[in-house]
């Protein structure tokens, strides 16, 4: 019988979901991925370094998508020891500029992602009486940074549906835990930075380490 534990992370393809799931493939875990990228190359990687791996490409914010994956991951794996939900997207704009359809958007996938997330893989958790999510919010849900209103009001409602779960869910044996990175170095701070908003400079003097994180951090 195979008893090694599984572990789902979100946003996989790239950046902090890839380091995430390389690092839980490490340490034993069967690893299931999701992105709306391609993963094929993702999970190549991953076996090629010995971890068990598979996956599927598609929309986090689709209830119908993450249903019948949550659906398919029971069937063949039980419940999920671990649900990482890492991706998210960023939006660099000012309030009064921000469209509804550009809100919407960051919300879908920034919060409703995760919640549906948890709603479907969580059951099977809660079912069993065991597991441990964890949401990567930001420090961003925790201060107000200008020219994100959308992405800003995404985190923090993700810390506080982080806090409504574990009140909910802890006492029945599922743990829901938010981390909140700071400034991290990945291909979606490449791309933000090629707004004009901000530079590695801008950055770098307002932390004490002088320097960004990498996605190993």
């Amino acid at each position: 019988m195979n008893t090694r534990k599984t572990a789902l992370v979100t946003g996989a393809a790239q950046g902090v979901g890839f380091a995430t799931a390389a690092l839980l493939g490490q340490l034993g875990y069967r690893v299931l991925l999701m992105d709306l990228q391609s993963l094929e190359g993702t999970i190549a990687r991953l076996r090629s370094r010995g971890c068990e791996a598979a996956g599927w490409s598609g929309d986090v914010s689709s209830e119908t998508f993450v249903r019948d994956c949550a659906a398919s991951s029971v069937e063949a794996y039980g419940a999920l020891d671990v649900l990482v939900n890492n991706a998210g997207i960023s939006l660099i704009c000012a309030a009064e500029a921000t469209s509804l359809e550009q809100w919407q958007q960051v919300m879908r996938v920034n919060l409703q992602g995760p919640f549906l997330m948890c709603r479907y893989f969580g059951a099977s958790m809660l079912q069993r009486g065991s597991g441990s999510i964890v949401n990567v919010a930001s420090i961003a849900g925790l201060a107000g940074i200008i020219h994100r209103s959308a992405y800003n009001a995404s985190k923090h409602g993700l810390i506080g549906l982080t806090r409504t779960l574990a009140a909910e869910w802890g006492g029945r044996g599922v743990r829901v835990n938010a981390v909140c990175p700071g400034w991290i170095k990945t291909e979606m701070d490449q791309r933000d930075q090629q707004s004009g908003a901000y530079s590695d400079a801008d950055i770098i003097n307002r932390i004490p380490m002088a320097r960004f994180a990498r996605p190993e951090d």
